[in-house]
């Protein structure tokens, strides 16, 4: 599983890059702050949304902690999708959040 920090995805947003960022919190988590740009799909919901997501985009898994987002990770990769999973979740963010 390709995984990466949640200080590397900082990085990369505050130098520009365009990131597919997917969170699979549930929506009172979300609303209590996130990530600006992310797509939100609750985990129990990504197998029934994954038509929303295309096999030629890479995009980053988030949750609170990295555990659910590991998991949404593993199932996706299964599938063929390009994934990377944004380790220690929303606990190690230390960027900015909405």
């Amino acid at each position: 599983m390709t995984a990466m920090t949640a200080k590397e995805v900082q990085q990369k947003l505050e130098a520009g890059e365009t990131l597919h960022m997917i969170d699979v919190r549930e929506q009172f988590e979300v609303e209590e702050g996130h990530i600006k740009g992310i797509t939100h799909i609750p985990l129990g919901e990504l197998e029934e949304r994954i038509g929303e997501l295309d096999k030629n985009t890479e995009y980053i898994m988030i949750c609170r902690s990295g555990a659910r987002s590991g998991r949404a990770t593993a199932y996706l990769e299964e599938k063929g999708y390009k994934v990377i999973n944004m380790t220690g979740g929303m606990m190690s963010w230390e960027g900015e959040t909405i």
